[in-house]
């Protein structure tokens, strides 16, 4: 006789009240009050990443026990995406609904890291939401994609504090994911999926039949 398979419980184990209690509910914006969403998350072994509606990013410290804030300068508006990536400096990139990309390089206290906050734009590519973000292993190489399909490189030379940003392709339908590992560009779309080949600049779908 078949034994009945038990039930799946989905279980809540460590509720993360310190770090919800440190994000503020509401904000004062002149005579209003603002309630504060929180949009975007990305975690990794050092840090948590949360984005808000506020477009303000809380960063917290899992080895300090600190949370820390960062901001778009001008216009507050939500952000939509992060991604963390920890190499020889922690970085975290940012995007927003008005298709703003920033990249922040954060303060380390180790010997020979970053000792002085630093932030570079992707400007003037995206006119749409951030959809998905993709970091190279090595920190140099950031790719993203927007709502209308297009996915945009940009190159970070960290020692010079120079990002260079360039439109790669662009898909007819929203970007939902994407992922880089050597020289290949993993990208997910509401209609396919397919990998672009970033040195030689061409693209291969995965399957034959679209989304429907």
């Amino acid at each position: 006789m078949a034994s009945v398979a038990s039930p799946v419980i989905f279980k809540e184990f460590c509720p993360l009240y310190y770090l919800l209690n440190a994000i503020p509910t509401k904000v004062q914006k002149g005579f209003r009050s603002i309630v504060v969403y929180l949009t975007a998350l990305d975690t990794n072994g050092d840090y948590i990443a949360v984005g808000s509606s506020i477009g303000m990013l809380y960063l917290y410290c899992r080895h300090l026990n600190q949370m820390k804030k960062y901001n778009f300068e001008g216009k507050c508006e939500s952000i939509t995406f992060v991604k963390l990536l920890s190499c020889f400096d922690d970085l975290v990139a940012v995007g927003t609904a008005s298709g703003r990309v920033a990249v922040f390089q954060l303060v380390s206290s180790l010997p020979g890291r970053n000792k002085q906050l630093r932030r570079f734009d992707v400007a003037g590519i995206h006119k749409s939401s951030i959809t998905a973000l993709a970091w190279s292993p090595n920190g140099m190489k950031l790719f993203s994609g927007d709502d209308k399909g297009k996915i945009v490189y940009s190159a970070l030379d960290l020692d010079q504090g120079i990002c260079n940003s360039s439109l790669v392709l662009e898909e007819p339908s929203s970007i939902v994911q994407l992922d880089y590992n050597q020289k290949v560009l993993l990208v997910s779309t509401l209609q396919r999926t397919v990998l672009f080949y970033t040195e030689e600049k061409s693209v291969k779908q995965v399957g034959t039949q679209p989304r429907k």
